[in-house]
């Protein structure tokens, strides 16, 4: 490893840390996203607490947190494995942020930035595939599940070259929503438009 992947690494890292679901809350003066609704600093309990606007910015931030530093990387000829080991690095920080006392939301946005430089074929094809399964069924976390789980391969198809390192992504991504696969076996999963719902993500 170079000294120009650690530093990307680390930089990711950094920038995965900072919880945009704990600032905006702050700034629209909602509740800490991290104490209420699903606990979960994710724009999808933001979107409970607070509703749209306050949302799409937690997901912007959260979804170029990953896409800034492996574009960065990409134009520095970062080879795709290392693309991937710096996705990872910026998800890491999403879910155990630096600056926010380790204890961060699922990275769902933050992996989808990290992919959408692969093409924006590939980040359509994800978008569409997790409003689907939204609108279908009501739960962001079995969206997000499935949808992850397509990513690889609909890379294949679109440039094989990426595929492990998205692969990579996947796996942790769906690692991480390892007690919402439970609780969606259970049927005690909350969906996204409800509000009362006290269940944690």
């Amino acid at each position: 490893m170079t000294p120009l992947i650690g530093i990307m690494l680390l930089a990711a890292y950094l920038l995965g840390s900072i919880s945009s679901a704990v600032l905006v809350s702050k700034l629209f003066r909602l509740p800490d996203p991290r104490l209420h609704g699903s606990c979960n600093p994710g724009a999808t309990n933001v979107l409970r607490l607070g509703g749209k606007l306050p949302a799409v910015l937690v997901l912007v931030f959260d979804i170029l947190k990953g896409t800034i530093p492996v574009w960065g990387s990409y134009f520095l000829k970062i080879e795709p494995l290392y693309l991937g080991l710096i996705g990872i690095a910026a998800c890491l920080g999403h879910i155990f942020p630096l600056f926010f006392g380790f204890k961060g939301g699922k990275a769902v946005a933050t992996a989808f930035g990290a992919m959408m430089p692969i093409g924006l074929d590939l980040a359509g094809l994800l978008i569409l595939s997790w409003i689907i399964l939204v609108a279908l069924s009501g739960y962001s976390s079995l969206a997000a599940i499935v949808t992850v789980s397509l990513a690889p391969l609909f890379t294949w198809f679109i440039k094989p070259l990426y595929t492990i390192p998205v692969l990579m992504l996947s796996i942790l991504i769906i690692l991480r929503h390892r007690h919402n696969i439970v609780r969606l076996w259970q049927g005690k999963e909350s969906k996204v438009w409800n509000k009362s719902q006290r269940i944690r993500e």
